[in-house]
């Protein structure tokens, strides 16, 4: 096959190749190569792989389908990734994969240049590094701001810690905004506790309960009511 690559599942990757395509594609890369060492489809002589983009991301939780995308992307246009449809029905647009092999090899003599050079990280801080990449802190931060007349920085490393918490449990910005706007009705004229009013609190382990809490039932009563129209 390639020296370039490896013959074991765990989400490893040589730095040589991370060097030459960058760092997220030659994990992803990496990824396809285990699967198709298993050689569970072969087509014309070669092994090939299928998954949609959420399986995909299935196996690589840190990122987001959109961030795998980009890099399937990013492959196929470096003729790394040959991509095809062996479906048995049309409709079925999964894609499958292989690995030009032949164009791998040329890597290791040649190199191609990469569009956008991306740093070489350590393996351990691959997913903390690209989570934060696609976790929009500074927008939760500046609603948060709005809604509440408040100056917390999205900077805080706190905060920043407390958003990618419930980042990787699968909330998203519209649950952050939910939260923001459900307690700001609450609590933001209430003397004693708009002062929680704060990320340690909106953020924490009761975010669930928060975005999950149904309006309070307001109860009328005959003097909230005008009837100007009475004789």
């Amino acid at each position: 096959m390639s020296k370039l690559l490896i013959e074991e599942q765990p989400l490893m990757v040589i730095k040589s190749l991370a060097l030459k395509i960058g760092l997220n594609e030659a994990i992803v890369l990496q990824q396809v190569h285990y699967w198709l060492t298993k050689k569970t489809h072969m087509i014309d002589g070669r092994s090939w792989v299928y998954n949609t983009y959420k399986e995909w991301q299935e196996q690589i939780p840190f990122w987001s389908q959109s961030t795998m995308k980009r890099v399937f992307k990013t492959l196929e246009e470096l003729g790394l990734i040959i991509t095809g449809n062996f479906n048995k029905f049309k409709m079925d647009q999964t894609k499958w994969y292989t690995i030009d092999y032949e164009k791998l090899k040329e890597l290791e003599i040649e190199g191609i240049s990469n569009p956008e050079p991306k740093p070489l990280a350590e393996p351990a801080l691959v997913e903390e590094s690209e989570a934060a990449e696609e976790i929009p802190v500074a927008e939760v931060v500046k609603y948060l701001n709005e809604k509440t007349f408040s100056t917390f920085k999205s900077g805080n490393g706190k905060t920043r810690k407390l958003i990618s918490a419930r980042w990787k449990e699968g909330f998203r910005l519209a649950d952050f905004k939910k939260v923001i706007d459900k307690k700001t009705d609450d609590w933001l004229d209430h003397p004693k506790w708009s002062r929680y009013l704060r990320p340690q609190t909106l953020f924490g382990t009761k975010f669930e309960s928060y975005l999950n809490q149904k309006p309070a039932r307001k109860r009328f009563w005959e003097g909230d009511f005008r009837f100007d129209d009475e004789t």
